[in-house]
């Protein structure tokens, strides 16, 4: 096979991993007509470093006591949270203000991460009478 042929070939196969890979959404599971995909959007982009909520493939939390930091925030898989809640945490720099970032997005930004948060937190949260 001639170098130019390798090449092509190689760049071929990088593409494909591209595409496949996706341009902005892998792990977002809400479909982007959604009224909710731009808050899935901007959690995913501004605060899974810190939060859990599969749904938008966000792994931030901690899993075991034992290795926790500083930095791990509220599993939202297990914690429901409503907008007057997540509107004062990002406002605020959440509820003890003493890791995350006050006002990590703003405005309209904060109303669609807030609304997303409200409508698919605590979905995975143990029903207790």
């Amino acid at each position: 096979m001639s170098v130019r042929a390798r090449t092509s070939a190689t760049l071929a196969i990088l593409l494909v991993a591209l595409a496949s890979g996706g341009c902005g959404s892998q792990g977002i599971q809400i479909s982007s007509s959604s009224p909710y995909h731009h808050g899935a959007v901007l959690f995913r982009d501004h605060c899974s470093g810190c939060h859990t909520l599969s749904l938008v493939g966000a792994q931030g939390s901690a899993t075991n006591i034992k290795n926790r930091l500083p930095t791990n925030g509220p599993n939202f898989n297990v914690r429901k949270e409503n907008l007057e809640q997540v509107l004062y945490a990002i406002r605020n720099g959440g509820f003890s203000g003493a890791i995350m970032p006050q006002n990590i997005v703003v405005g309209e930004d904060a109303r669609a991460v807030a609304t997303f948060l409200a409508q698919y937190s605590g979905r995975q949260a143990a029903n207790t009478p």
